[in-house]
Protein backbone atom coordinates (compact mmCIF):
# COMPACT_ATOMS: atom_id res chain seq x y z
CA UNK A 1 0.00 0.00 0.00
CA UNK A 2 1.17 3.53 -0.81
CA UNK A 3 0.77 6.37 1.69
CA UNK A 4 -2.05 8.69 0.62
CA UNK A 5 0.12 11.72 1.37
CA UNK A 6 2.58 10.42 -1.22
CA UNK A 7 0.18 10.44 -4.17
CA UNK A 8 0.96 14.06 -5.17
CA UNK A 9 4.71 13.40 -5.15
CA UNK A 10 4.30 10.34 -7.37
CA UNK A 11 2.03 12.34 -9.70
CA UNK A 12 4.50 15.24 -9.96
CA UNK A 13 7.51 13.06 -10.71
CA UNK A 14 5.46 10.95 -13.13
CA UNK A 15 4.33 14.06 -15.00
CA UNK A 16 7.90 15.37 -15.14
CA UNK A 17 9.09 12.04 -16.54
CA UNK A 18 6.40 12.04 -19.26
CA UNK A 19 7.33 15.60 -20.28
CA UNK A 20 11.02 14.71 -20.51
CA UNK A 21 10.27 11.60 -22.57
CA UNK A 22 8.13 13.62 -24.96
CA UNK A 23 10.85 16.25 -25.31
CA UNK A 24 13.35 13.49 -25.99
CA UNK A 25 11.28 12.46 -29.03
CA UNK A 26 11.81 15.87 -30.64
CA UNK A 27 15.08 17.12 -29.19
CA UNK A 28 18.23 15.07 -29.35
CA UNK A 29 19.88 16.65 -26.31
CA UNK A 30 22.06 14.65 -23.94
CA UNK A 31 20.90 16.82 -21.02
CA UNK A 32 17.30 15.71 -21.54
CA UNK A 33 18.44 12.08 -21.58
CA UNK A 34 20.28 12.52 -18.30
CA UNK A 35 17.35 14.31 -16.66
CA UNK A 36 14.92 11.65 -17.86
CA UNK A 37 17.05 8.89 -16.31
CA UNK A 38 17.38 10.77 -12.99
CA UNK A 39 13.67 11.61 -12.78
CA UNK A 40 12.83 8.02 -13.74
CA UNK A 41 14.96 6.71 -10.86
CA UNK A 42 13.24 9.09 -8.42
CA UNK A 43 9.81 8.12 -9.78
CA UNK A 44 10.45 4.41 -9.22
CA UNK A 45 12.10 4.99 -5.81
CA UNK A 46 9.04 6.94 -4.61
CA UNK A 47 6.92 3.78 -4.76
CA UNK A 48 9.35 2.12 -2.35
CA UNK A 49 9.88 5.17 -0.15
CA UNK A 50 6.15 5.91 0.20
CA UNK A 51 5.14 2.36 1.11
CA UNK A 52 2.67 2.11 3.99
CA UNK A 53 2.53 -1.43 5.41
CA UNK A 54 -0.15 -2.53 7.88
CA UNK A 55 1.02 -2.99 11.46
CA UNK A 56 -0.01 -5.15 14.43
CA UNK A 57 -0.80 -2.51 17.08
CA UNK A 58 -0.14 -3.61 20.70
CA UNK A 59 -3.01 -2.83 23.10
CA UNK A 60 -2.82 -1.31 26.57
CA UNK A 61 -3.33 2.26 27.75
CA UNK A 62 -0.02 2.07 29.65
CA UNK A 63 1.98 1.61 26.43
CA UNK A 64 3.85 4.32 24.53
CA UNK A 65 4.44 3.14 20.96
CA UNK A 66 7.12 4.20 18.54
CA UNK A 67 5.73 6.87 16.19
CA UNK A 68 8.36 6.16 13.52
CA UNK A 69 10.38 3.45 11.82
CA UNK A 70 14.10 3.81 12.26
CA UNK A 71 17.00 3.47 14.69
CA UNK A 72 17.08 4.72 18.28
CA UNK A 73 19.61 7.53 18.15
CA UNK A 74 19.44 8.92 21.69
CA UNK A 75 17.86 8.27 25.09
CA UNK A 76 18.42 11.35 27.24
CA UNK A 77 17.05 13.22 30.23
CA UNK A 78 16.23 16.76 29.06
CA UNK A 79 14.44 19.90 30.22
CA UNK A 80 11.34 20.19 28.02
CA UNK A 81 10.08 23.80 28.13
CA UNK A 82 7.15 23.87 25.68
CA UNK A 83 4.70 21.24 26.91
CA UNK A 84 5.83 19.35 30.02
CA UNK A 85 7.82 22.33 31.31
CA UNK A 86 9.93 20.02 33.45
CA UNK A 87 12.68 17.41 33.16
CA UNK A 88 11.59 14.43 31.03
CA UNK A 89 13.07 11.61 29.00
CA UNK A 90 13.66 12.01 25.27
CA UNK A 91 13.92 9.12 22.82
CA UNK A 92 15.19 10.13 19.37
CA UNK A 93 14.56 7.97 16.30
CA UNK A 94 16.61 8.47 13.15
CA UNK A 95 14.77 7.67 9.91
CA UNK A 96 16.97 6.90 6.92
CA UNK A 97 15.62 7.25 3.34
CA UNK A 98 15.19 3.45 3.31
CA UNK A 99 12.81 3.38 6.29
CA UNK A 100 9.02 3.55 6.09
CA UNK A 101 8.26 7.25 6.65
CA UNK A 102 4.58 7.09 7.63
CA UNK A 103 4.26 8.27 11.24
CA UNK A 104 1.82 6.82 13.78
CA UNK A 105 0.46 8.06 17.10
CA UNK A 106 2.33 6.83 20.19
CA UNK A 107 -0.67 6.93 22.57
CA UNK A 108 -4.44 7.35 22.55
CA UNK A 109 -5.91 10.52 24.03
CA UNK A 110 -6.66 14.14 23.21
CA UNK A 111 -4.39 16.37 21.18
CA UNK A 112 -3.83 19.46 23.31
CA UNK A 113 -0.70 20.97 21.76
CA UNK A 114 0.14 21.58 18.10
CA UNK A 115 2.81 23.89 16.73
CA UNK A 116 4.93 24.20 13.60
CA UNK A 117 8.28 25.96 13.59
CA UNK A 118 10.32 27.04 10.61
CA UNK A 119 14.02 26.45 10.96
CA UNK A 120 17.24 25.06 9.59
CA UNK A 121 17.98 21.76 7.83
CA UNK A 122 20.89 20.38 9.82
CA UNK A 123 21.65 16.68 9.55
CA UNK A 124 19.00 14.82 11.54
CA UNK A 125 21.60 13.20 13.82
CA UNK A 126 23.06 16.60 14.79
CA UNK A 127 22.61 17.39 18.50
CA UNK A 128 21.09 20.79 17.69
CA UNK A 129 18.54 19.48 15.15
CA UNK A 130 15.83 18.98 17.78
CA UNK A 131 15.95 22.68 18.68
CA UNK A 132 16.77 24.56 15.48
CA UNK A 133 15.48 22.49 12.54
CA UNK A 134 12.10 22.92 10.89
CA UNK A 135 9.62 20.76 12.81
CA UNK A 136 6.08 19.98 13.89
CA UNK A 137 5.47 19.68 17.64
CA UNK A 138 2.47 17.69 18.90
CA UNK A 139 1.31 16.85 22.42
CA UNK A 140 -1.24 14.18 23.35
CA UNK A 141 -2.60 13.45 26.83
CA UNK A 142 -4.73 10.75 28.43
CA UNK A 143 -5.52 9.56 31.97
CA UNK A 144 -2.15 7.80 32.19
CA UNK A 145 -0.03 10.80 31.23
CA UNK A 146 1.13 12.78 28.24
CA UNK A 147 3.59 12.51 25.38
CA UNK A 148 5.16 15.16 23.15
CA UNK A 149 6.63 14.26 19.77
CA UNK A 150 8.42 16.22 17.07
CA UNK A 151 8.68 15.53 13.35
CA UNK A 152 12.06 17.06 12.52
CA UNK A 153 13.30 17.93 9.04
CA UNK A 154 16.81 16.88 8.02
CA UNK A 155 19.18 17.60 5.15
CA UNK A 156 16.99 15.75 2.62
CA UNK A 157 13.64 16.03 4.42
CA UNK A 158 12.06 19.27 3.23
CA UNK A 159 8.40 18.33 3.61
CA UNK A 160 6.70 17.54 6.91
CA UNK A 161 3.05 16.45 6.77
CA UNK A 162 0.72 15.97 9.75
CA UNK A 163 -3.06 15.77 10.14
CA UNK A 164 -3.78 16.66 13.75
CA UNK A 165 -5.51 19.57 15.43
CA UNK A 166 -6.06 20.67 19.02
CA UNK A 167 -9.04 18.99 20.69
CA UNK A 168 -8.99 15.94 18.43
CA UNK A 169 -9.41 12.49 20.02
CA UNK A 170 -6.85 10.04 18.62
CA UNK A 171 -5.98 6.35 18.92
CA UNK A 172 -2.53 4.82 19.42
CA UNK A 173 -1.11 3.36 16.23
CA UNK A 174 -3.20 5.51 13.88
CA UNK A 175 -1.39 7.17 10.99
CA UNK A 176 -1.02 10.92 11.48
CA UNK A 177 1.60 12.10 9.00
CA UNK A 178 4.69 11.65 6.89
CA UNK A 179 8.19 13.08 6.48
CA UNK A 180 9.84 12.90 3.08
CA UNK A 181 13.34 11.54 2.49
CA UNK A 182 15.12 10.87 5.77
CA UNK A 183 14.62 12.70 9.02
CA UNK A 184 14.21 12.32 12.77
CA UNK A 185 11.41 12.03 15.29
CA UNK A 186 11.91 12.95 18.96
CA UNK A 187 9.55 11.57 21.61
CA UNK A 188 9.33 13.20 25.04
CA UNK A 189 7.88 11.07 27.83
CA UNK A 190 7.49 11.47 31.61
CA UNK A 191 10.62 11.14 33.72
CA UNK A 192 9.16 8.13 35.56
CA UNK A 193 8.15 6.22 32.41
CA UNK A 194 9.97 2.94 31.82
CA UNK A 195 11.90 3.03 28.53
CA UNK A 196 11.73 -0.34 26.74
CA UNK A 197 14.21 0.24 23.90
CA UNK A 198 17.97 0.56 23.70
CA UNK A 199 20.39 2.71 21.73
CA UNK A 200 20.81 1.57 18.10
CA UNK A 201 17.72 -0.65 18.33
CA UNK A 202 15.55 -0.86 15.20
CA UNK A 203 11.94 0.20 15.85
CA UNK A 204 8.69 0.19 13.87
CA UNK A 205 5.95 2.81 13.96
CA UNK A 206 2.83 1.65 15.79
CA UNK A 207 4.34 -1.73 16.59
CA UNK A 208 7.41 -1.33 18.80
CA UNK A 209 6.75 -0.51 22.48
CA UNK A 210 8.95 2.51 23.14
CA UNK A 211 8.09 2.93 26.83
CA UNK A 212 5.43 2.32 29.46
CA UNK A 213 3.73 4.81 31.76
CA UNK A 214 4.31 4.25 35.46
CA UNK A 215 1.68 1.91 36.95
Amino acid sequence: MIAKDGYPLIAYTGAALIILLLLNMYLDWILIDILAVLVGIVFVFNFYFLRDPDRQIPTGDHLILSPADGTVLKINAVDETLYFKEKVQMVSIFMSPLNVHVNRLPISGKVNYVDYQKGKYLAAFNDDASDVNEQSIIGVENERGKVLFKQIAGVLARRIIYHLKIGEEVTAGERFGLIRYGSRLDVFIPADAAVKVQLKEKVKAGETILAEFKS
